[in-house]
């Protein structure tokens, strides 16, 4: 089958798309004087292409659906002239074929509160919240009988980085370190791209370099992996051994953070040992 008409319809949906974010704005919130009285409402084409700093003809053919390819560049400074948000950014560059910039966040990350409450709900799981620099931002009960309590961690060490390569009490519960920890290091290096040169994430490094043979070691290969859904085997000091079967699941409109959660499995009577030391933590 033809697929020129899906090429057709892309077009007229980024041509009504262009029209309805352009009619939205008016001269005064771009800077632009009103002049004289407008027979349509927003901005007209030609201060969109000021704006923009492409051609009023040019611009034109896009709203009229023609076959033009607009650059990443360009699509920036139309995004920059319509005054696009987030979402908004990324449907006007899947509308032309173009994978959508990565928008990183800076700054303190705050947790949503959906999330805390969903974090609190979840009893019978182990669970918490990472941060883009792989902090543990937020968790629950069960998290802290089984990991340990993460309150009484402070800055670097509230990391899954240092607690899995640099943190001696940690390390020992993971019966399988030997394969999850170069695992972890490799996820954590594809998730660091696109922080290279970021200070935090460069002391971390450092300082993980600096504590562990191993990161040391490892960190040269630039072995990369994707997020994946495991098990992991715990050696706890009072339910001695635990078996889990983990996920790691994206938070809407957050690309940096995720939602890392356990599910107990039937080996060892994992759930039964879970629920005693939740009694007892109670």
């Amino acid at each position: 089958m033809d697929a020129r008409p899906v090429s057709d319809a892309r077009r007229r949906e980024l041509a009504a798309f262009l029209r309805s974010r352009r009619e939205r704005l008016t001269p005064a919130s771009v800077g632009l004087a009103e002049g004289f009285r407008r027979r349509t409402p927003g901005l007209r084409r030609e201060e969109v292409a000021l704006l923009a700093g492409v051609g009023t003809t040019w611009y034109t053919w896009l709203e009229q659906g023609r076959d033009v390819r607009p650059s990443p560049e360009v699509l920036s400074a139309l995004a920059d002239a319509l005054k696009l948000d987030v979402a908004e950014r990324r449907h006007l560059y899947l509308l032309n074929d173009r994978e959508p910039p990565s928008l990183r966040p800076s700054g303190a990350e705050a947790v949503p509160a959906p999330l805390l409450r969903m974090l609190d709900s979840m009893t019978g799981q182990p669970a918490y919240v990472l941060g883009r620099r792989w902090d543990v931002l937020a968790w629950n009960r069960a998290a802290a009988v089984v990991f340990g309590d993460y309150g009484r961690r402070h800055g670097d060490e509230r990391n899954v980085m240092h607690m899995v390569f640099a943190d001696p009490a940690h390390r020992r519960l993971l019966i399988d370190w030997h394969l999850l920890a170069p695992a972890a290091l490799a996820m954590f290096r594809a998730a660091s791209v696109h922080y290279a040169g970021d200070p935090d994430f460069e002391r971390l490094i450092a300082k993980l370099k600096s504590a562990s043979a191993e990161f040391e070691q490892w960190w040269p290969r630039h072995e990369v992996q994707g997020p994946f859904a495991g098990r992991k085997r715990i050696d706890h000091p009072k339910a001695k051994r635990m078996h889990f079967e983990y996920t790691s699941l994206a938070v809407a409109d957050q690309p940096d953070m995720r939602l890392v959660a356990y599910m107990p499995l039937d080996e060892e009577r994992t759930a039964a040992k879970l629920e005693r030391l939740l009694n007892r933590a109670a």
